[in-house]
């Protein structure tokens, strides 16, 4: 599955329905089952997620099918945490991915001001743990990193590379098969145009180079790194063919059925 392009839909705080939820799974699997070389994981809200789960074929098999992942996940395994989600619970679920450190969860990422920005405070160190907690269920950890702005001094690589390095203290390097590197910067989230391919491939060369640094050359080759903000349909084949990233993470397109079928249908078709 790994050599295959992944491509995953965050839903965030959304659809609001059963029905809802259940179309744009159902529309979502079958062009699922007609590709060749993508595999697509959805992560829906919490009280929705079952109903991404995979299926199996009466052959056993789940060749094809959309994967089910969660938005997010807590780092211990059980206990008295009010309102929180276990890695096991989710695993034992059927669940196969989990999204950790995405920006609209960490620390600094909020609107001066805003209350209910959705920030809620996660350091490093959180993700850094909920990203093992993940794979030690067997889960496959989706670790989204990126910076807030750009600079012309480059100091936003400084950031890129603190924020991955310290974000990894705590995953074991025997798991990185079950690790997938989310590059989404900020300032991109939810703008006009998606960034450059050329600029995209730069920050995967460069985050290959950090993966490099901590884990070894051989180890970190093979860790897949997506790219995530404002990609949609009409700009998916050119971010991963030049931008030579391994998928996609897609937040408001992903719950757009029209928009989400024709990005997958148009990666599919990339060699």
């Amino acid at each position: 599955m790994s050599k295959k392009k992944i491509i995953i839909g965050n839903w965030k705080m959304n659809p609001q329905t059963v029905l809802e939820v259940k179309h744009i799974i159902a529309k979502t699997r079958n062009v699922t089952r007609k590709l060749e070389r993508t595999a697509v994981v959805v992560c829906p809200p919490f009280p929705f997620i079952s109903l991404a789960v995979a299926r199996k074929s009466a052959k056993g098999s789940k060749k094809n099918e959309v994967r089910a992942g969660a938005q997010n996940v807590f780092a211990e395994s059980e206990g008295a945490f009010t309102g929180e989600v276990s890695a096991r619970e989710l695993a034992d679920l059927g669940v196969e991915y989990a999204i950790v450190g995405h920006s609209e969860r960490r620390a600094d990422s909020g609107k001066e001001g805003n209350s209910v920005s959705g920030v809620r405070g996660e350091t490093n160190m959180d993700v850094s743990k909920k990203a093992a907690a993940v794979v030690q269920t067997g889960m496959t950890a989706v670790l989204c990193i990126g910076e807030k702005t750009r600079d012309d001094l480059g100091e936003y690589l400084d950031v890129v590379r603190d924020e991955l390095k310290a974000s990894l203290q705590a995953f074991p390097k025997r798991a990185l098969d079950q690790l997938i590197i989310a590059y989404e910067p900020i300032w991109a989230v939810g703008a006009k145009a998606a960034m450059t391919p050329a600029t995209i491939h730069e920050m995967v060369i460069f985050i290959k180079k950090v993966l490099s640094d901590i884990y070894g050359q051989e180890n970190a080759v093979e860790v897949p790194i997506l790219y995530g903000g404002s990609v949609n349909f009409r700009n998916a084949a050119d971010i991963i063919a030049l931008g030579q990233v391994d998928g996609l993470l897609v937040g408001r397109e992903s719950v757009n059925v029209p928009g989400f079928v024709e990005l997958l249908k148009t990666v599919d078709e990339i060699k």
